[in-house]
């Protein structure tokens, strides 16, 4: 018996302890002269020793076997007054006139692990603070408790602005030390009895109990923002990183643990539409907005897959003869049910949802096979398609593009890809890389809303560009004043200074072109020429390009469609 692992002991018909071998002397602390001829009962506290007392006596009246695991939190005390988890299992022998016999396991270290378990399956690993799971529970005991108190509470979620650029531009080392100051900071200004939980990435939520007014849960949104507002010292350097918290209150918004988090996390994205470091309450406008990019981004997705989508081309024009050099292209969606909706409506949907990968690359293929059907006709004509930001980002844009391109035999020389100033200056090394591997190929590239970004000269240099276009912005105002010419007469002399080949877009007057022309620029587009047209319509431009161009001019202005998805 001494040699047995679990503690043993007989206990005779009065309660008293007969025998405790070597294992019950360490689980509970006494040793063998301390037990024996005590009563069962000093390993349990004073208040439950006179039911135990009852039980033992109902016991040997009937006395019958009980295996390990049958019982469940069942402690004992040991001699330093602290309490061990135990499971018990019982015997009978008719020895010495009935005598019981225990065995007792210690399950300190089950219930250790269990816990380390249970914490694990409830919190997140790199903050501690309660996860996804365990905040629905959380917000669903809420509910309950609201609903029968009547009291109000407010739901708040909350997501780091621009924490990708930690990650990317730190590692992501960094990036999990910010996201533990993020949690220091939330839990110092919060109350007690509210509940904070990481959500996943970069996105934390916070339970705001017992809210009397929305006041209450503004005061609070404005602490949380506040504490995260300030400056991170960290390893040498400082960081800045804010974030955008949306507000929904029950049960005046919704009265549903689902409901509420959707009308949160729209909140909280009309947040991050303001600005840096904002707050928002839902308001049901949020509702129907998110209804219509929901709806925008499953029929869109239903043109990618079925038609509906189709690319117009407005053409650029060489200043000094008048013909056509390229054209740009400008994607056009038609919906059975929605009609034709514009580029500013659904490009941003598909940004936000990443269907604009899809939609670059649906962009792409087709315009290489629009080169490839021009050139057999015997008009090769170059053909601009803008890159969105996320696009520059893939890893495998370069062989998407060649695939394209030897798919449809498209000369590489016919392809020319625009970036936006800002889009080439947010990485300008990874830009770079990408642009350099596509000019490999042979495609042209050109720098598009030149002078809308904090361009560095050092790196324009550096990027493989031969074409520039000034943005519409610089020459809308053109004929105002002596300031906005003199501006953009500098820009065409900056950019032929570096060997570039200037386009300007949004050219709507013959005034704006003898301005232009004056200044040296190269090439216009815009509504003076003509509008986007569909593929069959170019060839009529190629040919009325041979006339003179007061001929075209006199088209007149139409509606300019927004510069092409995935722009």
């Amino acid at each position: 018996m001494n040699a047995a692992p679990d503690g043993i002991l007989l206990v005779d018909r009065a309660g008293r302890i007969v025998m405790a071998n070597a294992a019950m002397q360490t689980i509970s602390g006494y040793s063998a002269d301390e037990l024996c001829g005590q009563s069962v009962s000093i390993f349990l506290p004073p208040d439950l020793r006179e039911a135990h007392a009852r039980h033992l006596e109902g016991y040997f009246q009937g006395p019958s076997r009980r295996p390990m695991g049958m019982g469940r939190d069942l402690w004992i005390m040991r001699k330093d007054g602290s309490s061990l988890p135990v499971d018990i299992a019982l015997g009978h022998t008719d020895a010495r006139g009935g005598t019981a016999v225990a065995f007792v396991r210690d399950i300190s270290e089950v219930r250790r692990l269990e816990a380390r378990m249970h914490f694990q399956a409830t919190h997140d690993t790199l903050t501690g603070l309660i996860n996804r799971w365990q905040f629905g529970q959380r917000l669903e005991q809420a509910i309950a408790e609201s609903a029968r108190s009547g009291q109000s509470f407010a739901l708040l979620l909350l997501d780091l602005d621009d924490f990708k650029a930690v990650n990317d531009g730190y590692g992501h080392a960094a990036g999990d030390q910010v996201l533990l100051e993020v949690a220091r900071r939330l839990k110092s200004v919060l109350r007690a009895g509210d509940a904070l939980a990481r959500l996943g990435g970069d996105e934390f939520t916070v339970l705001l109990p017992q809210i009397a007014h929305a006041q209450d849960a503004e005061q609070a949104a404005a602490k949380l923002l506040d504490a995260l507002c300030r400056p991170y010292q960290m390893h040498g350097f400082e960081l800045d990183f804010g974030a955008s918290l949306g507000i929904a209150l029950y049960p005046g918004d919704a009265q549903d643990a689902a409901t509420l988090m959707r009308y949160a996390d729209m909140a909280m994205y009309h947040a991050k539409e303001s600005g840096r470091a904002h707050y928002a309450f839902y308001a049901p406008p949020m509702g129907i907005r998110m209804a219509e990019k929901l709806q925008l981004h499953e029929r869109l997705k239903m043109a990618l897959a079925y038609g509906g989508l189709a690319l117009h081309y407005q053409p650029q024009v060489d200043v000094a003869t008048g013909r056509m050099q390229g054209v740009e292209a400008l994607l056009r969606w038609t919906d059975p049910q929605l009609g034709e909706i514009p580029p500013d409506r659904f490009v941003p949907v598909a940004e936000a949802t990443g269907l604009i990968l899809a939609l670059g690359a649906w962009v792409i293929d087709t315009a290489c096979r629009q080169i490839a059907q021009w050139t057999d006709a015997g008009m090769p004509l170059r053909v601009a398609v803008n890159l969105s930001a996320q696009q520059l980002r893939q890893t495998d844009l370069v062989e998407q593009i060649e695939r394209s391109l030897a798919l449809h035999g498209a000369r590489p020389d016919l392809l020319e890809i625009e970036v936006t100033e800002s889009e080439a200056m947010a990485d300008p090394e990874q830009a770079r890389r990408v642009l350099c591997s596509l000019q490999a190929l042979g495609v042209c590239i050109a720098l598009d809303d030149f002078g809308t970004g904090h361009s560095s000269l050092a790196y324009l240099k550096q990027l493989p560009i031969s074409r520039i276009k000034i943005d519409r912005e610089f020459v809308r105002p053109l004929l105002r004043t002596s300031a906005d010419a003199t501006l953009v007469q500098a820009i065409i002399v900056l950019a032929q200074t570096l060997g570039l080949h200037v386009v300007a877009e949004g050219v709507e007057s013959a005034e704006q072109l003898r301005l232009l022309a004056d200044f040296g620029c190269n090439a216009y587009q815009g509504w003076l020429f003509s509008r986007a047209v569909a593929p069959g319509h170019v060839v009529q431009l190629l040919q009325a390009a041979q006339a003179p161009l007061g001929t075209l001019a006199g088209q007149g202005p139409a509606p300019l469609g927004v510069a092409i998805a995935p722009a």
